[in-house]
């Protein structure tokens, strides 16, 4: 009888995750039992780890990101250029990719996914090259993501991004912006602006009520509405993705997307500043293979 081959798994691990300090043990023990051999490696810096992958890639067969949605853009870039599948252990407070892939946040179900080894392709997103696996959003969220710190997040978990959202909300105020699409150009007045590669984001929210991470193009909506306290009775709409409905919020569907602003604002991708507007977003089809239930 031959024995199955042990697999090889480098581990990286997002101290600073809002449960990065996790005891990692069991899971390790328990994806040893199922024939993955495992290398840790921690990291201080997002920067670290696409390069930590490229350049220990050749070494392993699997990669495995603990962390949340952010260390998982970061992880995306050495997960292209390797072509290794990547597994998850979502340790950060959204976990918006895991939910979208249907991997629990109980670590040891995680690690049993990754042991099962059954992969899918999904899309990657992009924007101004910095790659995004659920939402890249210009306005409220970029706004929120600015006034949301580490340490609010660790504490507070998802009451944090709440609290952070009434402030932001109070002081929020539209801007005017050119879209540009396959469909043309529109210049719009608007308080956010999202391009959705995913399902989920912000916690469980929905960019589109038939989104997919392997539909093969970018979901996109305009939220055009002065008066910000009515968005609240919008909620219920973003939880389930039908906020288009409204004709407060333009929407669209593209493989790439342009947005201008008269001057330079921020872009958020999952909890994160990466560039700033003039912004070109694009999709990359089938690009990463992960492993999900």
């Amino acid at each position: 009888m031959i024995e199955p081959r042990t697999r090889r798994a480098l581990m990286l691990v997002n101290p600073n995750a809002r449960r990065g300090t996790a005891a990692l043990e069991p899971v390790i023990e328990r994806l040893q039992a199922g024939g993955i051999s495992v290398s840790v490696e921690r990291f201080n810096s997002a920067d670290e780890v696409s390069s930590d992958i490229i350049r220990r890639g050749d070494d392993f067969d699997l990669v495995i990101v603990c962390g949340g949605d952010g260390t998982l853009n970061s992880a995306a870039r050495g997960v292209l250029a390797t072509g290794l599948p990547m597994g998850i252990l979502p340790m950060g407070t959204a976990n918006d990719l895991a939910r979208t892939l249907e991997i629990s946040d109980n670590l040891l179900s995680a690690a049993d996914v990754i042991i099962a080894g059954r992969t899918r392709r999904v899309d990657l997103g992009e924007v101004n090259r910095h790659p995004f696996f659920n939402v890249a959003s210009i306005g409220l969220s970029a706004d929120l993501a600015n006034g949301l710190t580490r340490e609010a997040k660790r504490r507070w978990g998802k009451l944090g991004y709440a609290l952070a959202a009434l402030k932001v909300l109070a002081r929020a105020r539209p801007f005017r912006a050119t879209i540009i699409s396959a469909r043309g150009e529109e210049k719009v007045k608007t308080l956010q602006i999202a391009v959705g590669n995913g399902r989920h984001y912000g916690g469980g929210t929905v960019i589109e009520e038939n989104a997919a991470i392997d539909d093969g193009h970018l979901d996109l909506y305009s939220l055009e509405q002065d008066n910000v306290f009515k968005l609240l009775l919008l909620f219920g709409h973003f939880r389930r993705g039908t906020h288009g409905a409204w004709e407060e919020v333009r929407t669209d569907k593209s493989v790439e997307f342009d947005i201008r602003t008269r001057e330079p604002m921020p872009v958020n991708t999952d909890g994160d500043i990466v560039t700033y507007t003039p912004a070109h977003f694009l999709i990359r089809p089938a690009a990463i293979e992960v492993f999900a239930p």
